[in-house]
């Protein structure tokens, strides 16, 4: 059974963790668009050398170099049988690529899972994470401010994929184990 999801939620709230064990479980790449450009500037690929005039000049990469990197990575044959999309889209105008690009393929998204979680918790543990990694910039104002715009980018995106019926709110807190079965049960899987 092929499966499409897109994984979103702020930041803190264990994207990273969930998707490499969903991809475990569910036997389908992790796509997170951080790993694509990595890969592509790593490979120096006509793409990573654009994208990397971007990212050196401190600039967003634009919609249309990563939307040509994802539909790249989703063309390999790994994604043939589904993928869980990480980072990627962002925007209305990526939703609408993304999905010219699955109905090319003849393909469409399963499920949109958003992982919530409280504010002030995930505040704790961005601090305590920056603690641990260093992050002497990552005080709470830049914290709360980063979680601030990513709520006001992403809900476009969620009030399109909820009207689609696509929308899997799940509680992003407790335990890694309990978060990944309330995602799992909220997909049917």
């Amino acid at each position: 059974m092929s499966t499409r999801i897109i994984l979103i939620g702020p930041p803190g709230a264990g994207k990273g963790t969930q998707a490499a064990r969903l991809s475990e479980k569910l036997e389908i790449p992790a796509i997170s668009t951080g790993d694509i450009f990595r890969a592509n500037v790593a490979g120096e690929t006509e793409l990573g050398k654009q994208a990397k005039r971007y990212m050196d000049a401190g600039e967003y990469v634009p919609d249309e170099v990563t939307n040509s990197m994802v539909k790249d990575r989703l063309a390999q044959a790994d994604a043939a049988e589904g993928f869980l999309l990480d980072g990627y889209p962002r925007t209305a105008a990526q939703v609408e690529e993304l999905d010219s690009m699955l109905k090319a393929a003849g393909d469409s998204l399963d499920h949109v899972v958003e992982l919530t979680a409280d504010t002030d918790e995930v505040v704790e543990r961005l601090l305590a994470r920056a603690q641990l990694q260093g992050r002497s910039d990552d005080t709470e104002e830049v914290i709360r401010h980063r979680l601030d715009v990513y709520a006001e980018q992403t809900q476009p995106l969620t009030d399109l994929y909820a009207d689609r019926g696509l929308l899997r709110k799940v509680d992003g807190l407790g335990e890694v184990e309990e978060i990944t079965e309330r995602i799992l049960q909220a997909i049917g899987r």
